[in-house]
Parts: C-alpha cells; sequence; structure tokens
C-alpha cells in the first residue's frame, strides 16, 4: 500500500483549480452509473444500436451485484480518505468500500461494450472511461488497485456481455 500512497501524493501535488473542476466533473459522469445507463437506455430504443444497449445493461446489472454488492463488501477495504483524513477532498467522503472502483467498472463496463460493436465510438468511451478512473485516484477517494479492479472487472463483464448476448441472439447451426 506505500507505493499506491506515494503515486496518490503525487497526484495531489499537481492540483490546480481548473484541474480539479475538471477531475469533478470528470468523476460525476460516472455517479451512479448515469452517464453509461443513460446511453444503454438511448441505445436500446433505437434499432440499429439496440444489441449494445442490451449487452451494456447486463454487464452493468452483473457488474452492480460483483463489484458493488459483493466485492466491495467481502473485500471491506477502507479508502484513502478514510485512512488519512487530513487530505482535502473536493467531493464528499464516500460511504461505501474501495475496492473496487464502481466508477471505473461501470465506466469499462459500458466503454468495452461500445467498442465491441462500433470501434469508433468505442475509443473515445474507453478514453473517457480511463479518464474516471484517474479521476477518482485524483480525487483521493480509490487507491490506484481499486481502479485497476475495476478496468480489469470492467472489461471482463463487458466482453462477456457482448458475447453471451450475441450467442443468444445467433446460436450456432
Amino acid at each position: 500500500m506505500n507505493w499506491e500512497f506515494g503515486f496518490l501524493h503525487l497526484l495531489q501535488e499537481i492540483h490546480t483549480p481548473w484541474l480539479d473542476q475538471v477531475m469533478v466533473f470528470v468523476s460525476s459522469l460516472a455517479n451512479h452509473g448515469e452517464l453509461w445507463l443513460v446511453l444503454a437506455g438511448i441505445f436500446c430504443v433505437i434499432p440499429k444500436t439496440r444489441r449494445m444497449g442490451v449487452a451494456m445493461a447486463l454487464s452493468m446489472g452483473a457488474g452492480y451485484v460483483a463489484g458493488n454488492l459483493v466485492l466491495k463488501n467481502v473485500i471491506a477495504r477502507s479508502r484513502p480518505c478514510w485512512i488519512e483524513p487530513w487530505v482535502p477532498l473536493l467531493v464528499s467522503v464516500p460511504r461505501d468500500y474501495s475496492f473496487p472502483s464502481g466508477h471505473t467498472l461501470v465506466s469499462f463496463e459500458g466503454a468495452v461494450c461500445i467498442w465491441c460493436f462500433e470501434r469508433k465510438w468505442g475509443w473515445a468511451a474507453l478514453a473517457l472511461a480511463a479518464l474516471i478512473g484517474f479521476s477518482r485516484m485524483y480525487l483521493f477517494v480509490h487507491f490506484p488497485t481499486d481502479v485497476l479492479g475495476g478496468i480489469v472487472l470492467g472489461t471482463l463483464n463487458g466482453y462477456l456481455a457482448v458475447n453471451v448476448h450475441t450467442m443468444s441472439n445467433h446460436p450456432a447451426d
């Protein structure tokens, strides 16, 4: 954990007022998964993107159960802002456990699903998901391994949801 605090403290040194505002905004895009849920809903109602939207919804549902309900409570990892409460926060102190990062998890689930169906949109979605994960460390509410856990689980969930959904719609002959 020492290297993780070292990295988080380095991030604290690059704070500037404009970057603080950007990171708070970027992080807020994934509060409760709202951006990704809205996108999934929009994609579900458009016939051309319906399969992508359904895959996103499946992935995010699985991720919520696996990440937020199970892993966070089983691992019960304290957040950096709980351990070092003197570090000033730009967001409210989160009440749930730290591992995995739910913001990063939902962002990578959504972004990977988009990437699997539409590479052009997918690259932008993956860049946004990575920025959201970074923002969680910048804001001192997650350790790097929390974000890494969100990336790994989100990527797996997204990929599995796309493949399960695709296989169920196109069974082998």
